[in-house]
Formats: C-alpha cells, structure tokens, sequence
C-alpha cells in the first residue's frame, strides 16, 4: 500500500493550477465542500486538492503528481461509490465530472462518450436518435463507474451488461501512457476493464454499442408484498421475454403522493420495470406482474426510454449499509425469509433488492470479461438506512444476519455494489482464474498499485497463510 505524504496545500495547488486546464480546488475554496461530496451520505472526507480534469492531458498531469508525490488518488466520475471510492481523506481527488464529451455515430451505431457524463444525459442524447446503451437504474450514476464495474439495468435481459456494449476504451496508465484498448490493442487490459473496476488507470472515453430503441414500456408497479407475491414475481420475472428486465424492491412502502396514506410503512415490492419492444408486446409481458394482487399503484406505460429514470433529488444522500449477492432461486422459504427479515427491523428504510438476470447478459461466455457471474441467476441487495454513526453497527448487524440467512450456493459478488464494509469479498466478486488474471493484468499496467482506492486488485498473487 502507498503512503500519503504530507504536501503544503499552497505549494500543491500552485504546481497544479500553473499546469491545468481545469479547475483546481483546495479547502479555502467556496466551493470545496460541494465538490468533496458524494451521493451517499456518511463520508465526510476532506481531500488536500480536487482537480476537475478538462481534458486527458490534465488526468495525465494529476497521476503524475500523484505518483511523484505519493499522495494517494481518488478518481471521480458521478459519485456514486457505495464505498465512498470517489473521495479520499488527505489525498488528491481526480474528478472528471466536466469531461463530457459525446460523439455519436447513428449510421455505424456506435458512441463514443467521456467518462464525466451520467447515464441520463448519455441516454437523453442518444434517444433523440431512438438509440440507446444500457447502463443502471438511476440516471445521475457517472457512465465510468458503471461501466468499469458491469453495468446491470433495464436493458440487461435484451442487451447484457454495460460492458458487453463496450467496443473500445482510451486509458492514461500509471506511466502516464494513454492506451487505446479494444479487442485487437492491449486485449488484455480491455478484458479486464469489463468489470474489474477502476485498478489499471483512468478511463477518459468509452466507445459503446447503440441499439435501436425508440421506446419502451416501463415505469413502476406497486404491489402488496408477502412471501408469495415476492416468489411468484421472481418466477415471472425468470419466465418473461428477455425484453423485459425488472428490479423488484421488497421494502416499506415510502411516502409517496400516489400512494394513500394507509399503506405508508406497509411492506410492498416496488417494482421497476422495462420492457424492451413494441407496445403491445410490452402490455402482454407486464400483464401476469399485474394480476399477481391488486396493485396499490401503476404507473407502468408506454414511454421514451430516458422517461425510466426516475427524477431525482440533488440534495438526497442517503446513509445506508448494504450487503450485495448472488441467489439461485427465490423459493417459498427465501421468500419468507426477505418477508419476515424486513418486518424485523424498524429502521426508517429497509429493503431487498431483487434483480433476475439471464438472457443476453448470460449468454456471454464466463471467461470473455472480468465479470465473474455470467451464470448467476438473481442479482440481491439487502440494505438499510443509518441514522448517525452510533445507529451504523445496528443496522450493519441486521443486513449482516439478513444475508447470511439469505445466503445459498451462489456466494459471489457484484463489485459495483460493495461497501467500505466489504474489502474482504472482493475475492468473492473475481472468483478463481478471474482473480489470477486479474492481478497479472494489475502487476502490468499499474505495478506501484497506484490505483489502489478502490475494492483492489493486488498487483502479486497471495499466497496462502500458513
């Protein structure tokens, strides 16, 4: 592990405002406390010096002075870390939240897009193209991030993974080398980008598939929940046409203006759904989740498909702990056990979050990305808001026994989804030959361990205790 060397802020911030295009941000700056917050609430993690990167040579720049210096370095696309990777204590933060450029090609169905764009305004441009790549659930997740970890949303059933729409990627290695990597240059690290995170360097642009989509029938159904409905949504959802992919919430219902008052706090399975077709066909898909029980909401409808992402808050950031995994069914029993584990807490929202996987995404041989769970069936979180760091090991205890008693033969990970309380199973997310792989690719392209903040990959195989 690198040390953080001390380093005169003043002195620091000179060198590097006297060699950046982009904007230089120390904690005397206005706009310091801003810039250093994340999505999640609980970090409150002082950097000595954020560079908002504008163009490559500037990322160039800032992994220099990083590596001469020795200070550590965070790097920063929309924020959205579980485990607060995009912003360090007494480090320097790289954020490439203005590098935005996105060049689309409609005839060769291709994009290329830098990584401070959001998923939203990726998928708001293509759309006007009736285009799209998929990426997550939420619209304001940066497209580097999700990218680097897998990409799991609604277009995951019909198209795959983020990353199995990912043709090329141009990469600023430790050395300060950018690196175009595709399936003919540098093969190795493009394997290794597709979900092995941020641990080879830093990704300025992505070169992406775009699929024809000119609309899609989705939004959010609002059922009662109990052990039977959540099973029986799960066996729905592994039937559907692959067009349709579902994130099923299992959780109390929030307080919502289309949701009456009586039912606020009562257990629901909030389900967001997107179908992937015509609108016919899309009708007949979500028909069966609809006679499951009466819904207590429906919102499911034609739509463009930027029209998915729910609108957000940008003053919400939410404490939670969290726990991410792998299922091979969910049966009666696992059913009453999400049921039966939500209704036990009293925290002010708890929720498990189930995703059922398969189609395009499975179909994608084990070995061909660092993604580790082609064959894995249903995609878990259980997770639980915190509030103040005395209610945190509570709430970290519950999720822990929640997902133990979960827990089935499929014991793996999803590295997007990991929390600075996992460090641990990110041996769980790359499993076997991934791993091995993965830290030779690592001892390659980054041999210092410079890109070490993050759920890292080692840069020599461990060997085993004795």
């Amino acid at each position: 592990m690198r040390s953080s060397l001390s380093q005169p802020t003043g002195l620091l911030s000179s060198r590097l405002r006297a060699q950046m295009s982009g904007r230089v941000i120390t904690p005397d700056d206005p706009a310091y406390d801003q810039a250093r917050m994340i999505f999640y609430g609980g970090f409150d993690r002082r950097p000595q010096v954020i560079v908002q990167a504008a163009d490559t040579d500037d990322v160039a720049r800032v992994i220099a002075l990083a590596r001469d210096t020795g200070l550590e370095l965070a790097v920063r696309s929309g924020g959205h870390s579980p485990a607060g990777h995009s912003v360090i204590d007494g480090g320097i933060v790289l954020d490439l939240s203005a590098m935005r450029a996105l060049e689309l090609d409609t005839e060769a169905r291709t994009a290329w897009a830098e990584p401070g764009l959001t998923a939203g305004e990726y998928t708001t441009a293509a759309a006007t193209h009736n285009l799209a790549t998929g990426f997550g659930d939420t619209g304001s997740v940066g497209i580097g991030g999700i990218t680097l970890a897998g990409g799991v949303g609604y277009l995951v059933r019909k198209h795959g993974l983020t990353i199995d729409n990912l043709l090329a990627a141009e990469v600023v290695t430790a050395d300060g080398q950018l690196l175009r990597a595709d399936a003919n240059d540098h093969p190795d690290l493009f394997w290794a980008l597709r979900g092995g995170g941020g641990n080879f360097g830093v990704a300025t642009r992505f070169q992406f598939r775009l699929h024809p989509l000119s609309q899609v029938v989705g939004g959010m159904l609002l059922l009662p929940a109990s052990a039977e409905v959540v099973a029986e949504f799960i066996a729905l959802a592994e039937a559907a046409p692959e067009e349709l992919s579902t994130i099923a919430n299992v959780m109390p219902a929030p307080p919502l203006p289309f949701i009456s008052a009586e039912q606020h706090g009562q257990l629901v399975v909030l389900a967001l759904m997107g179908y992937a077709g015509d609108v016919e066909g899309g009708q007949r898909a979500v028909a069966p989740f609809r006679a499951l029980a009466t819904p207590l909401a429906d919102l499911i409808k034609p739509m463009a498909y930027p029209d998915i992402y729910p609108p957000e808050d940008p003053d919400y950031h939410p404490a939670a702990v969290g726990h991410t995994m792998f299922l091979d069914r969910i049966d009666r029993h696992a059913a009453e056990t999400i049921v039966g584990s939500l209704q036990a807490s009293d925290a002010s929202l708890r929720v498990a979050q189930l995703r059922v996987l398969g189609g395009a995404m499975a179909r994608v041989p084990a070995q061909a990305t660092a993604f580790a769970h082609r064959g894995s069936a249903i995609m878990a979180t259980v997770a639980s808001f915190y509030d103040g760091s005395a209610d945190k090991p509570v709430r970290q205890a519950w999720v822990d026994q929640f997902a133990a008693d979960l827990r089935q033969k499929d014991d793996s990970a999803y590295v997007g989804f990991l929390t600075d309380a996992d460090p641990p199973r990110i041996r769980q997310a790359y499993p076997g030959a991934i791993w091995d792989r993965l830290v030779q690719v690592k001892a390659r392209y980054d041999p210092t361990n410079l890109f070490h903040h993050n759920h890292n990959i080692p840069t020599a195989i461990e060997e085993p205790a004795q």
